[in-house]
């Protein structure tokens, strides 16, 4: 199974660089794991900074995705992780810029266009204190969750 982990995050605004720095981890721990496979486990690891219609680009042709993310809900504490499925997301039914389109959505619309998207898609969505100061570490808060939380995916990736 073709799989991909997607950190997705802007890495100078604090905690919103979290997923990066998850998937960073991820891919480290990996080659630590399986030093003679390249990449892994037929597992593509990437960091983005994009939205919209742009991560089509990425996740097409792969048969899972692992996407993981921030979220500022102020529910949780910081360092939580939401453990969703595209089911869980809605679908946008207008469309005034590529800007504002939610995963549910371009998940559809590349469907509609004739990609291969994939069949299964994980998201993690990690609950963040700060996603607005300009900053290259993340708050204590979620910072010292991310080894857990790499240990969770990594899991999840073992289980495959």
């Amino acid at each position: 199974m073709k799989t991909l982990v997607l950190g997705i995050g802007n890495p100078i605004l604090s905690d919103d660089s979290v997923g990066i720095k998850i998937a960073i981890e991820i891919e480290n721990r990996l080659r630590e794991k399986y030093p003679e496979q390249n990449p892994p486990l037929g597992i593509t690891v990437k960091e983005v900074s994009i939205e919209g219609f742009s991560i089509l680009d990425e996740i097409a042709g792969y048969d899972r995705l692992i996407l993981i993310d921030s979220i500022k809900t102020g529910k949780r504490k910081p360092g939580d992780v939401y453990k969703l499925s595209i089911e869980n997301l809605s679908f946008t039914s207008h469309l005034s810029s590529s800007h504002g389109i939610d995963l549910a959505t371009v998940i559809e619309l590349g469907e509609k266009l004739g990609y291969k998207i994939p069949q299964i898609i994980d998201i993690y969505a990690i609950e963040v204190e700060d996603n607005t100061t300009f900053a290259e570490e993340c708050t204590q808060k979620v910072r010292i969750k991310i080894p857990m939380i790499v240990d969770e995916i990594i899991e999840a990736i073992d289980g495959m």
